[in-house]
């Protein structure tokens, strides 16, 4: 019993540091917390749970600062959760092998970050000039990918509004968090309607307020940094280790 709850401490000191530095990016830490759990839980399901319940705890209040120091846009964010909160709700009700989810988290963010990292400059904020159809069409497309593979989606999201030039970096980080927000809130609700929503035991559960307090200080730091190029490129490290650990997984 004391080695299982030491071992609850380690956990929970280790999703305190993902937290903190995915929200330096505006994420969740989704990918990461499935990666981690994907060692540590035998039960699939509960693993897509709690990685959903930690993405929404560290998000949830992340948003609410982005909102008061004016980085989020809600007129050009609705296209995009507002595609995204069905294809989720869809998405999350389907069934995957275990292989063939991790297999395609793992290539898909893989992929995202080596994009990112091929971005010679800095995005420029390319204003209203991105239709709403477009918006709603990436919002969608990422909204089913994040929902088949249990996240809140925003580490597909941003390298995507990073290289379309979507807005400046921190609005990126601020619409990044929201999207994550209401697909994860989707994702859970199609897990509970496919009688896929397990939290094996509750003492799992306290490693939420330990991503809670790490998401807190990271977005801090996202909010008061002004090294926007420094923001891309902790994304796209963040995103290249996410998807290697979990590829190493499947292997």
């Amino acid at each position: 019993m004391i080695l299982m709850d030491l071992g609850i401490a380690w956990l929970c000191l280790l999703f305190f540091a993902v937290a903190a530095v995915y929200s330096a990016a505006g994420f969740g830490g989704g990918s990461s917390y499935l990666a981690i759990l994907s060692f540590a839980l035998d039960d699939f399901l509960g693993v897509r749970t709690l990685a959903l319940l930690c993405n929404l705890v560290v998000v949830g209040g992340s948003v609410p600062l982005f909102w008061k120091h004016g980085f989020l846009p809600p007129r050009r964010a609705i296209p995009l959760v507002a595609a995204s909160i069905p294809a989720a709700f869809i998405a999350a009700q389907l069934r995957l092998a275990d292989e063939t989810f991790l297999t395609i988290l793992g290539m898909t963010l893989v992929a995202a970050a080596i994009v990112m990292f091929l971005q010679r400059r800095d995005s420029v904020a390319a204003g209203d000039r991105q239709s709403k159809m477009i918006d709603a069409s990436i919002g969608g497309g990422v909204g089913f990918l994040a929902g088949l593979v249990g996240i809140g989606g925003g580490i597909f999201l941003s390298p995507l509004l990073h290289l379309t030039r979507w807005d400046a970096a921190k609005r990126i980080a601020a619409v990044a968090a929201f999207f994550i927000l209401v697909n994860s809130f989707a994702g859970l609700a199609g897990l509970m309607v496919s009688q896929q929503f397990e939290i094996a035991q509750t003492k799992w559960l306290w490693v939420l307020p330990a991503v809670f307090i790490g998401g807190q200080i990271g977005v801090r730091f996202c909010l008061n940094s002004v090294a926007v190029r420094r923001i891309r490129l902790l994304t796209a490290v963040i995103v290249l280790i996410a998807g290697l650990r979990i590829l190493v997984v499947v292997m």
